[in-house]
């Protein structure tokens, strides 16, 4: 499988959309029949993270990943990224710098 791979801005990290919805795609762990694309421990040795992340995504403990690890899990369930992931960015505008802060 061929791939090519997005630079993403620096703090941008991928937000899940729903955790019920990459259950699907991998599919009941109970379930070997031919609606189960790939076990989540699979998942997780192709994405490069513990398949413990993978559970915790699917879960919804965890709702978001760095955006290499987004592209991988799309990628291994053979769908397009913003199927399962949304990019989101850190917001500057709120954060004052040292220089700015006014001294009380």
């Amino acid at each position: 499988m061929q791939s090519t791979y997005r630079r993403w801005p620096r703090g941008t990290w991928m937000e899940l959309k729903s955790p019920a919805l990459l259950a699907a795609f991998i599919g009941d762990p109970r379930d070997d029949g031919p609606k189960k694309k790939m076990s989540g421990r699979r998942l997780a040795r192709y994405a490069g993270v513990h398949p413990s992340f993978i559970n915790h995504l699917t879960a919804g403990r965890r709702k978001s990943c760095e955006p290499r690890t987004a592209e991988l899990i799309a990628e291994a369930l053979e769908v397009p990224l913003e199927v399962l992931f949304m990019p989101k960015t850190a917001s500057t505008g709120s954060a004052i710098s040292k220089q700015e802060k006014v001294p009380a």
